[in-house]
């Protein structure tokens, strides 16, 4: 599984204009069952991202292909984890 951090970048001020493809882009994740979980990093510092069924690889091109990250609106910076131990409700995660 993979944590994705998407912070906000140098071209912060953009992000009105790539709004729309950012949240397309979200959708698609969720809809192809790799996002688990989209929110914000607090306080307003860009967002993150829980995903799962993909390879790092996979993950990688998925992440470049988000509009904000193209744009240079966020950096993104996927973290690795190897789940160990999970609530009963996440047990499909150590699968």
């Amino acid at each position: 599984m993979f944590v994705v951090l998407l912070r906000f970048s140098n071209n912060q001020s953009a992000v009105g204009h790539h709004m729309d493809g950012h949240q397309e882009w979200i959708k698609r994740g969720i809809d192809d069952g790799v996002f688990l979980l989209v929110g914000s990093i607090q306080p307003g510092l860009g967002g993150a991202v829980f995903a799962h069924s993909t390879t790092l690889e996979e993950l990688q091109s998925r992440v470049n292909a988000d509009p904000f990250v193209r744009e240079d609106v966020v950096s993104a910076e996927i973290l690795e984890i190897s789940p160990g131990m999970a609530d009963d409700r996440l047990s499909f995660l150590l699968a």
